[in-house]
């Protein structure tokens, strides 16, 4: 059985929404946010040292980073949801699969951690919002390419990718401006198997 150590408004949610659209069995274990720093909460170090979630069990396996368990379950689910066939769309998803944590997510972190500084914070905000801007634009650009971020078919990469566009909808200037990527977000969230996770997973405020 997969235990997901699911901590609200997180990237966890993904983790969630893929072993839906997989059909793999699995159980949740909720955490909430310090309400004051809206951090993890140190009972999750007891799971993993970082104390950072999404974290998975898998009959004691412990397995931290959402990429590597995505990496994880495509492999635990024989292919599903992996690269696709074609070289060049395989190519798309490793790409993709990384992307979205390693490039594109932390500006859009920086923006949240620093609009919550008074004054100073806003300023420096508004010179943050052009590097987001830089990869909305990649983004828009290669979804009008098209229907998924690897190739035809929905992958990983997808759901990799779900996090740091709702992220950008709700404080990343993302709008109806880039109608690609709008169109493709509203997609993923009108998937049955995530609006099954997002039922399980509980309150998460980028859907």
């Amino acid at each position: 059985m997969i235990t997901v150590h699911h901590l609200e408004n997180s990237r966890s949610q993904r983790v969630l929404w893929m072993l839906e659209e997989l059909g793999l069995p699995y159980e949740i274990k909720r955490y909430e946010r310090n309400k004051a720093t809206m951090l993890a909460p140190p009972e999750l170090k007891a799971v993993h040292p970082l104390g950072k979630s999404p974290i998975i069990d898998h009959d004691g396996r412990i397995i931290a980073e959402t990429g590597a368990i995505a990496e994880y379950l495509v492999e635990l689910a024989d292919g599903r949801l992996g690269a696709p066939p074609h070289r060049d769309a395989a190519l798309r998803y490793r790409f993709f699969l990384h992307y979205a944590e390693g490039s594109m997510m932390p500006p859009l972190l920086l923006n949240l951690v620093l609009s919550r500084i008074p004054l100073f914070g806003k300023r420096i905000v508004k010179r943050i919002q052009p590097m987001i801007d830089i990869h909305l634009d990649y983004v828009e650009a290669e979804l009008a390419q098209r229907p998924w971020f690897a190739g035809d078919t929905m992958t990983a990469a997808d759901i990799m990718m779900s996090f740091p566009l709702e992220a950008a909808r709700a404080r990343g200037g993302l709008d109806a401006s880039r109608p690609h990527t709008i169109a493709w977000l509203d997609k993923i969230h009108a998937r049955p198997a995530y609006q099954t996770a997002l039922a399980k997973g509980g309150p998460y405020a980028y859907a």
